[in-house]
């Protein structure tokens, strides 16, 4: 909006809740047979067409989200589904340059990309022709992430870890990323538990911002431990995971190792643990029934 090149007095000026849903609503283009034509990707040299391209692509994505005639078309016509991809990947691609250096104010647009990715994601037919041409893209999207948390050391960053801690929920909420998401947090908890564990018995210096950007994560876990899966519904929880069985099998002994140097941390470790046994408890619990 700010590169619109236009001045708006106090009085013109939309809020961006309103604005969003203006320009979503009054900028739908019709919902057209695939297949669609290709773009070519966008360079730097013309961030214009960089930002008219992501609301296009972002528009299209989520048009397709809300329409049953998308489905028909790559039921049938599987060749068909590599536009749908090349839009995912470019979407993806914007995504993944804002993420990794996101600031504050942060548009409703953004937001948007990622529900509208995760209702695309959460659709097996959708997911199963699409994702699969752009997994690695997806994959490093979840790690950007990830990394626009922990690497955050501004001090006014946690309005932002707010709103990125948001889209890995988001993320997580579908079926078919709740496995990654899940994965890539408990493989950064338990990095920082042993890291931590070794501080403590040294008497060294911990990494103060560290510390407090991992709390992020503690929420992000609960809030997509606690909700159920989009899409397949039946799922349970993968106790598979080589993530969650290391933070299992030595939770007791880093909480009373931790416990008097770091209670609050060695609190939220406890807390884990008790959505993670019990999620286990209710996976057992359903496969032994009839």
């Amino acid at each position: 909006m700010d590169d619109s090149g236009c001045v708006l007095s106090n009085e013109q000026r939309n809020e961006p809740a309103e604005l969003s849903q203006h320009f979503v609503e009054s900028t739908d283009p019709p919902l057209l047979p695939l297949p669609l034509e290709k773009r070519p990707r966008t360079t730097l040299e013309n961030p214009l067409s960089s930002h008219m391209q992501f609301f296009q692509h972002l528009l299209e994505l989520k048009k397709w989200t809300e329409s049953s005639s998308l489905k028909v078309y790559l039921t049938h016509f599987e060749k068909d589904s590599s536009t749908v991809s090349d839009s995912v990947s470019q979407l993806l691609d914007a995504l993944i340059t804002f993420y990794r250096n996101p600031k504050l104010p942060f548009s409703s647009f953004w937001t948007e990309a990622v529900g509208t990715l995760a209702r695309l994601a959460s659709d097996f037919n959708l997911s199963n022709h699409i994702f699969k041409r752009c997994s690695k893209k997806l994959e490093e999207f979840e790690k950007t992430l990830l990394q626009a948390i922990l690497e955050n050391n501004s001090i006014n960053r946690f309005q932002v870890q707010r709103y990125v801690s948001q889209s890995l929920v988001t993320l997580g909420s579908c079926s078919l990323l709740r496995k990654s998401i899940i994965s890539l947090l408990l493989s950064e908890v338990n990095s920082f538990v042993d890291d931590l564990g070794a501080i403590d018995q040294d008497q060294g210096i911990y990494d103060v911002t560290r510390y407090e950007n991992i709390f992020s994560l503690f929420w992000i876990l609960e809030q997509v431990l606690q909700q159920a899966p989009q899409g397949d519904r039946t799922a349970h929880m993968d106790h598979s995971i080589p993530e969650m069985q290391t933070f299992l099998q030595k939770h007791d002994e880093v909480i009373f190792r931790l416990s008097d140097a770091f209670p609050l941390f060695a609190f939220y470790l406890w807390r884990l643990g008790v959505l993670l046994n019990s999620a286990e408890m209710e996976t057992v619990k359903n496969e032994s029934l009839p």
